[in-house]
């Protein structure tokens, strides 16, 4: 399946010389680079969260292969729904979908469904492509997944099906979990609420996380997917997180009152 780009013009440029320039901006190819088994991004406009994304992708070792997890904001499809065959397109170009990734970890969690329809309008997981595309010379294979469950049990089943995936195929994957943090409450607030979140994925507490989350009322649009990826890169070996930037959107345009928080974290 083809897939067309659903977030160019809204959430990014539409014209790949536009679109580069503005990667050019948030991203650093001079930075020293860490390997990674998973990262934490945010998925809002670039003129909002791009220099997060852009500095957490700048210090990577770019693989050429990764399994992209995102809240579901649209309602569409199944609750944990998987792409496994065909393209994507942004402005930079196609990428395709690693069939094989897809199928092997698609057969160890039937939770997983194929479900195109939860993908065709999602914008939190397309907004990350450009990046990838832009910094590796290579064509980047991907493993596209939507995550519209909050219930503990799957999400870790999903991670642990995921670590079993990229163990079994050969080749370096980095899981990225696609997430916003904290939604229109004040700039103070938010700062506190995300800090909370923040040091829970420090510690690797897939546990804690969520109950934090729940229990602080963090409004974090992608605590599943980070919760899956915190479990998968657990099991593969992860020791330790760092937060390489956090910023809110008051951080742009100086309003305070209402804010979304941006955390970009790197798993290794």
């Amino acid at each position: 399946m083809f897939r067309s780009p659903a977030a160019a013009c809204r959430f990014y440029p539409d014209d790949r010389r536009a679109l580069e320039d503005t990667l050019r901006e948030v991203t650093h190819r001079s930075m020293p680079r860490t390997s990674a088994l998973g990262i934490v991004v945010p998925h809002a406009g670039y003129v909002y969260s791009g220099h997060v994304a852009g500095e957490v992708y700048s210090k990577l070792e770019l693989p050429n292969r990764y399994i992209i997890l995102c809240p579901n904001h649209t309602g569409l499809g199944e609750p944990l729904a998987i792409m496994s065959s065909g393209e994507w397109q942004t402005p930079i170009g196609n990428a395709a979908i690693d069939e094989e990734l897809a199928e092997c970890f698609k057969a160890i969690d039937p939770e997983l469904r194929e479900d195109a329809s939860a993908h065709r309008l999602e914008h939190a997981l397309e907004v990350q492509l450009p990046f990838l595309q832009f910094l590796e010379e290579e064509k980047i294979r991907f493993v596209p997944v939507t995550v519209g469950t909050s219930d503990l049990a799957a999400l870790k089943r999903l991670g642990e099906a995921m670590a079993h995936a990229i163990q079994q195929e050969a080749g370096h994957t980095i899981i990225i979990a696609s997430s916003d943090m904290n939604h229109y409450e004040s700039d103070s607030v938010t700062r506190v609420k995300d800090q909370k979140a923040i040091d829970r994925m420090l510690d690797l507490d897939t546990e804690g996380l969520y109950e934090v989350v729940h229990g602080e009322e963090i409004s974090m649009c992608g605590f599943g997917p980070a919760t899956a990826m915190l479990t998968a890169t657990k099991q593969l070996g992860a020791t330790e997180a760092e937060l390489v930037k956090y910023a809110t959107s008051g951080d742009i345009f100086g309003e305070r009152a209402q804010v979304i928080g941006y955390a970009g974290l790197i798993i290794s």
